[in-house]
């Protein structure tokens, strides 16, 4: 990479990504990813949360241009050898600030957890899990009876929350998806779309028969009592795009897709 930017270049363990990695190092030059000041990542969507994930737990947060050596590749650009450092130079950057999911188990442990994409809440056994629903202190529903619910962020709600049949929230739109998975009472309700400023409350109703998990991207917390979803904007993560082919385009383009 060029001497005005100091650059890293992470990879994930496929063997495309690898392929990937020993081409553009023998093109370009990179620095260890504790001198950098930007990060190219390589694979899909999955290591693009890994990689964030990591700079959140050791809050040395830098720019990430993702290529995607993946499948689905949502978050990342385009693979190409060629104009890396002019493609670096003209990207499009994008600010995402991540949920923090605070966790309280059954047996009175804590965890605090970022989340990328979403929080959700699943059923652990053949039960359906019944879940009180709070907004800013204030009970929504007494009783959600469902598989699972979830919040989205706008990156996330192109994933799980659209599989859910949750709606598709535009990256500037400073809002949350919260989504039922396979509701069952109230049967009619079909999820809600929230300002980012707003508290979530779940309280897990009869935990120990009817256990629930809570997942923040990739993370599971078992047997879970009370969860809480914030935004955290204390933490916020930039993702670099092509500015032919951003993230707000994408997410546009999912809306228009049969």
């Amino acid at each position: 990479m060029n001497s005005e930017v100091r650059c890293a270049l992470v990879a994930s363990p496929t063997s495309a990504a690898k392929a990937a990695e020993e081409r553009l190092r023998a093109a370009y030059d990179f620095v260890p990813l504790g001198q950098a000041e930007m990060v190219v990542a390589l694979g899909g969507d999955g290591f693009m949360l890994q990689t964030l994930h990591a700079m959140l737990e050791t809050r040395r947060i830098l720019p990430v241009f993702g290529i995607n050596l993946g499948t689905v590749g949502f978050l990342m650009n385009e693979w190409r050898l060629d104009r890396l450092e002019q493609r670096m130079h003209e990207a499009k950057s994008f600010k995402v600030n991540p949920l923090r999911m605070t966790v309280d188990t059954v047996d009175g442990e804590r965890f605090s957890i970022p989340a990328i994409n979403e929080v959700s809440l699943l059923r652990e056994t053949r039960q359906t899990a019944k879940l009180e629903v709070q907004v800013n202190d204030r009970v929504v529903l007494p009783e959600l009876v469902c598989d699972g619910v979830l919040v989205a962020t706008p990156a996330g709600s192109t994933a799980y929350n659209l599989s859910a049949h949750g709606p598709i929230l535009p990256l500037g739109s400073g809002l949350v998806a919260l989504t039922p998975i396979s509701p069952f009472r109230p049967r009619r309700w079909r999820g809600a779309i929230l300002p980012q400023s707003t508290h979530i409350r779940f309280t897990v109703l009869n935990a120990v028969k009817r256990p629930v998990s809570a997942v923040a991207d990739q993370r599971e917390v078992r047997d879970v009592a009370v969860v809480d979803v914030r935004i955290d904007r204390a933490t916020p993560l930039t993702l670099l795009f092509d500015p032919e082919h951003t993230l707000d385009d994408r997410i546009a383009a999912e809306q228009f897709i049969a």
